[in-house]
Parts: structure tokens; C-alpha cells; sequence
């Protein structure tokens, strides 16, 4: 009996450590507030919540999430500039574009999902949900700025070095 108990805590535990390495961060979308998640982030890039438990990892995922691809380009084209115009746009929801592995800069450690990793893009958050989604995809055709715009479900990555 000592022993079932013994097995029965110690897979309790293993299998509590394994829910906790496997959570997913918060999104934090709006970029007018900001959270103590969003310390460390660079403005191109969409923050979340990162885990605090001292546990090691090759990379950690946000949540699912849907943003409105506002544009496709070459890898590491998309400048600041570029992209705080379209932020001026959407200012309650963040505008986002992928600069991992551009310039050699071991700095640069976001990625995103479902995405091809030979290009670039500048994207705006749409929601959690495919409707969220398609409210903001009407808003940026609406612009007339953005042709080609498309949802895309994805997730935000984190890439430890």
C-alpha cells in the first residue's frame, strides 16, 4: 500500500511539472498598457507572459492568438518607422513584425507560428477569437493601405540562447 502511494504522489507530481512547463503566456495586446510582461520586449515585438519557475527550456510559446497580416516582405526589411505608422492606425492594438535571426543579433530571440520563417511581415494583434479577427481585418481593408491583408492564427515564441 506504501508503495501505491509512493507511485500514485510521484505521478501527481510528474504530472503536475509537466502542465506547468507547458503553460502558455498571456498575450498582452494593447500597447497603451503596458505590463510588468512586456519588461525586456523590444516595440517591434508582441509580449506575453513569460515563466518565472526557473525551469530550462529551448523556447516557450504565448497562447494562441489571431493578428491580421498587414504585409509580407524579405526577411529583416520592416523598419521601426514602418511600423509605428501602421501602430498610429491601431493604437489599442499592438502592431508587430519578426526580426529573429536579421543582423546576426543573438538579441533578437521572438518568433511567431505559422508563418514561413523565409519572410518577413508586419501584422496587427486581431483577438482571440475568429470573429475578433474578422472585425480587424474590415478595419485595415477599411484603410485601403494594406491590400492583401490576411488572418492568420498563430503564436508568439520565445527562443531561449
Amino acid at each position: 500500500m506504501k508503495t501505491f502511494r509512493i507511485m500514485t504522489a510521484f505521478a501527481f507530481l510528474l504530472m503536475t511539472a509537466a502542465a506547468v512547463a507547458d503553460s502558455q503566456g498571456k498575450v498582452q495586446p494593447d500597447p497603451t498598457a503596458p505590463t510588468k510582461a512586456c519588461q525586456g520586449f523590444k516595440p517591434h515585438e508582441l509580449c506575453f507572459e513569460r515563466p518565472g519557475d526557473g525551469v530550462a527550456r529551448t523556447e516557450f510559446l504565448s497562447e494562441p492568438f489571431y493578428a491580421v497580416i498587414l504585409k509580407t516582405t524579405e526577411r529583416c526589411v520592416v523598419t521601426e518607422e514602418e511600423r509605428l505608422k501602421a501602430q498610429a492606425l491601431f493604437p489599442r492594438s499592438k502592431v508587430f513584425s519578426v526580426r529573429f535571426q536579421c543582423d546576426d543579433n543573438i538579441e533578437e530571440n521572438i518568433t511567431y507560428t505559422n508563418v514561413d520563417s523565409k519572410f518577413g511581415f508586419l501584422a496587427v494583434h486581431a483577438g482571440s477569437t475568429v470573429e475578433e479577427a474578422r472585425k480587424r481585418l474590415a478595419e485595415v481593408t477599411a484603410t485601403g493601405r494594406f491590400p492583401g491583408a490576411n488572418i492568420r492564427k498563430m503564436q508568439a515564441k520565445l527562443v531561449y540562447s
